[in-house]
């Protein structure tokens, strides 16, 4: 993790530095003089070398957690982000459920009746989910269930009814992944002799199914949820963007237009060290679905 997490860090930041333009002019506005601009980024340590800023910003996260502090609002960006990034998981939780409580349903059922109607739909499903973006599905939500059917509100947070319709638009890519992964996990496992034996032995279709070919098949299905996951996390971006949500996704969106370094990087750097956890809990996850993983490390291979 510490390899992936220091390499995104110094990507981020180096995209930062040489993009374009000046944040202390920004900052200032079209009304600061040379004089004032100069000052400001002095202050700011923006005239330093690349090299030393970077390991200056390293340093304050590594020792004292210290993420910096807005250019625009003067707030800490630690404590900015983990309020906003609250609303941001929920979403990503709750399309994670949406993904998982959908997608693998039906790539069982297009597994289990390969190339019939069943199968197609499924698949046509899927293919639909990969190809919407999510900005698009999410403006047509809103306007049949917030504006013409009034089910829903349109944006804003508050109660349970405000994350459908973005968690919907977050997770159709969700289902359509997990839906491919699992049909292609279960026909692998489907056609294994233990299955035909499973069935030869008088075992229930719907045993054979869910306690023998499904368990073998998700070692693969994981992999991919955790995945994922890491990309309804930042397709939430979009998603509060769209239904005005105060999220990681509006204050980057935000910080990206004022050139506010400290946002950007701390928030690109905080989503990556969540998406390496959720990858490493993946990771356990396989000794608990697999026996075979667990004998390894308890016979100390």
């Amino acid at each position: 993790m510490i390899p992936v997490i220091l390499g995104v860090a110094f990507l981020i930041f180096a995209f930062m530095s040489f993009t374009p333009g000046d944040p202390a002019a920004i900052i200032l506005g079209g009304n600061g003089t040379p004089e004032e601009i100069a000052a400001l980024t002095e202050k700011l340590g923006l005239n330093e070398p690349f090299l030393t800023r970077f390991f200056k910003y390293i340093k304050g996260i590594v020792t004292e957690f210290d993420f910096g502090t807005s250019y625009i609002t003067g707030r800490d960006v630690r404590m900015d982000i983990l309020q906003r990034f609250s609303y941001s998981l929920r979403i990503a939780l709750l399309s994670m459920v949406f993904a998982l409580s959908f997608g693998i349903p039906l790539g069982i059922v297009a597994a289990v009746n390969r190339n019939t109607w069943k199968d197609n739909a499924s698949m046509s499903v899927a293919l639909l989910g990969v190809s919407m973006p999510t900005f698009w599905f999410g403006l047509m939500l809103s306007i049949i269930f917030a504006l013409n059917l009034r089910w829903l509100p349109p944006s804003g947070v508050g109660s349970f009814k405000h994350y459908i319709m973005p968690c919907l638009a977050v997770s159709m890519g969700g289902i359509a992944s997990m839906a491919r992964q699992t049909r292609s996990s279960m026909l692998e496992v489907i056609r294994a002799d233990y299955i035909t034996t499973a069935r030869a032995k008088g075992q229930s279709e719907r045993a054979v199914i869910y306690k023998h070919a499904l368990r073998n098949a998700l070692i693969p299905v994981i992999t991919q949820a955790g995945s994922v996951f890491g990309l309804l996390l930042c397709g939430t971006l979009v998603s509060e963007t769209v239904f005005s949500i105060p999220g990681l996704g509006t204050y980057m969106v935000t910080a990206i237009k004022s050139r506010d370094y400290p946002c950007i990087q701390s928030a690109v750097i905080f989503i990556s060290v969540v998406f390496s956890l959720v990858m490493l809990l993946v990771d356990i996850l396989y000794a608990w679905v697999n026996p075979r993983i667990r004998a390894q490390f308890s016979d100390g291979g």
